[in-house]
């Protein structure tokens, strides 16, 4: 199998890819901005343009003190977001003041073939301190396929409410061979406070 290289040996001097390599590009779609939201939801644009689609979540920030970010999708335009989901999720953690560290599965946050909001928080809670917030993408493979089932994968990092990091991992697939179209985001208490989630498609 031949070596596909680029047309130098630096990667900052690269004016050209060779043959066979392409470069993937994110194409912006939708910026929403939080203020005070109780949900903040993309009805539009999900569809047959992309294959993946990626979700960036910047500093998402908690009204209330305890309540886990989380999502859901929807096959109806956004009348009702219960896709059936499987999923998983694991987490590791460290405090600001160098105590114990943690790093598990959080099997309190998965979901076997249950139509909630899945979280993507791990082992913990959202801080609402002026200075916390969370941040993450999370992908969505193919949405528009009326064969398969509907893979995603998340990460996020989030100061908790005890004052620690915590990178959650977070992965599963909605369990439809429906089109989705549509996402929404929400805390599971309490208000989207501040924060910007945008939505791109990968070209």
């Amino acid at each position: 199998m031949a070596l596909i290289t680029a047309n130098n040996q630096s990667m900052t001097a690269i004016t050209s890819l060779a043959s066979g390599v392409s470069a993937k590009s994110l194409i912006l779609l939708a910026t929403e901005t939080a203020s005070s939201s109780a949900t903040v939801s993309f009805t539009s644009n999900i569809d047959s343009t992309y294959s993946e689609y990626v979700f960036k979540f910047i500093d998402i920030h908690s009204s209330a003190d305890g309540p886990m970010f989380e999502f859901n999708m929807s096959a109806d335009s956004g009348s009702n977001y219960n896709v059936t989901k499987t999923t998983t999720i694991f987490y590791a953690v460290n405090p600001e003041d160098g105590g114990s560290t943690e790093f598990g599965y959080d099997g309190g946050s998965d979901i076997a073939q249950g139509t909630g909001f899945q979280r993507l928080i791990g082992g913990a809670s959202s801080g609402s301190d002026n200075d916390q917030s969370a941040v993450g993408y999370l992908h969505l493979y193919n949405p528009s396929s009326t064969t398969f089932v509907k893979h995603f994968m998340s990460r996020t990092n989030t100061i908790i409410n005890s004052d620690k990091s915590c990178d959650s991992y977070i992965a599963g697939y909605g369990n439809t061979t429906s089109a989705i179209d549509a996402i929404q985001f929400k805390f599971s208490s309490g208000n989207i406070d501040a924060g910007v989630i945008k939505m791109y498609g990968v070209a």
